[in-house]
């Protein structure tokens, strides 16, 4: 009799189920829990520039382009206008002070000058007039007066002969009376006459002083108009080099325009142009220094132009006590402007990382160089070779310092 055969349940089909379900649960939960699932991309690691991170001395110094300039130019300004008739020096001469380098002609100032020179001339004829209708005056006064004193006389004489008649009644009272209004009328009339000499006079004096007065100042315009007609004349106001002269032989030139500039030849400096981010750090006795012909010159900063154009200021240095032979003037030459003193740093070198970053996180190498991880940094100054790092390297740690413009924001590269 055939015997029922139960089945098993667990058997080996079953089991190896369960067994690969288990398995996928575990490797589904490591993944979930230990595995990395950061972001990634692969890359080649020739392509890129691996630095190595330092510790060192951190020179706080920028490199800039500076010009170099005279010492001292000086605005060769057209003090009074007109249109240029003779050029005798070209840009480059070498001038001495006082030499004549254009000629100008304006007719306006020439006629003023005509103009004020025959007011001269009629001032000095209409105070001489005047001088001799004084004297002249003067003379008829006095010649009045000397015929009034005459019959003054001669009246006073009759009066007081008279005046002794009349009590004899020699004389007539009326006779007397007479005598004695023809006295007293001739004494009123010199006092008149008197006051009205002095008046003359007096009246004569003011018109002098006024006329010479004016006769004076018009002589003084008349010397400033001889200085004006002089400036149409354009002279060298120092010896040096006439750099340039930027008008022709016609062209119209107004008071006050700029003709050129001489350069004054005794002495040299630079001009730099920097970056406006670094306005408040630049000052006046801060150091430099500037390479050539294989020689090292020392230069100092002794101004600092406030103005910001197009992102940037300038400043002047001079050279110390060697100035480089055979410089001219506009070459141009790169500098390096010392900002502070050198002090030991944690360096990590430049690179094209820092345009894509901010300087606030890179790419570190791990240990075994196969990957490269995203960390958060913070830098401090800068330097045209390194950057000073405040936190987050040691020095002996690698870092991609190219750019990382093709990097996205992943979080690991691998090699």
């Amino acid at each position: 009799m055939d015997r029922k055969i139960e089945k098993k349940y667990w058997n080996r089909k079953r089991i190896l189920y369960v067994g690969g379900a288990a398995a996928l649960v575990l490797l589904l939960g490591y993944n979930l829990i230990f595995a990395d699932h950061r972001s990634k991309l692969n890359v080649e690691k020739d392509k890129v520039t691996i630095s190595k991170v330092t510790q060192g001395p951190f020179d706080d110094y920028i490199a800039v382009t500076a010009v170099v300039l005279p010492l001292k130019t000086i605005r060769l300004d057209a003090i009074q206008g007109g249109y240029v008739v003779k050029k005798f020096l070209e840009g480059g001469s070498m001038v001495k002070k006082g030499d004549s380098i254009l000629r100008l002609e304006n007719q306006h100032v020439m006629m003023d000058y005509v103009n004020h020179e025959t007011e001269i001339y009629r001032l000095v004829n209409e105070l001489e007039n005047t001088k001799l209708n004084l004297k002249q005056s003067h003379f008829e006064s006095e010649k009045t007066l000397a015929d009034l004193d005459r019959q003054i006389a001669q009246a006073k004489d009759l009066y007081d002969r008279n005046k002794q008649l009349v009590d004899e009644r020699i004389v007539s009272r009326q006779e007397f009376n007479k005598n004695k209004y023809e006295y007293e009328g001739l004494v009123h009339q010199r006092d008149i006459q008197a006051q009205y000499q002095q008046f003359q006079e007096e009246n004569a004096k003011v018109q002098i002083s006024q006329l010479s007065g004016t006769l004076q100042r018009t002589q003084h315009n008349l010397e400033l108009m001889k200085e004006n007609m002089a400036n149409l004349v354009v002279r060298a106001p120092v010896d040096g080099q006439l750099s340039s002269i930027d008008v022709e032989v016609g062209s119209s030139i107004v008071e006050g325009q700029n003709l050129g500039q001489i350069d004054d030849m005794d002495g040299f400096k630079m001009r730099a142009t920097v970056d406006e981010h670094y306005v408040s750090r630049v000052f006046t006795g801060l150091t430099a220094s500037f390479e050539f012909n294989g020689g090292n010159y020392e230069l100092t900063v002794t101004k600092v132009y406030p103005e910001i154009k197009d992102g940037s200021f300038a400043v002047d240095l001079n050279f110390g006590k060697d100035v480089p032979e055979g410089i001219r003037r506009g070459q141009t030459s790169p500098i390096r402007l010392e900002l502070g003193k050198s002090a030991s740093a944690v360096l990590l070198p430049s690179g094209g990382f820092f345009s894509d970053t901010g300087g606030n996180w890179v790419y570190v190498l791990d240990a075994g160089g196969k990957r490269a991880v995203k960390r958060k940094i913070t830098l401090g100054r800068k330097n045209p070779m390194f950057f000073e790092v405040v936190d987050g390297l040691k020095p002996g740690e690698q870092v991609i310092t190219s750019s990382y413009e093709t990097f996205g924001n992943k979080e690991v590269l691998e090699f």
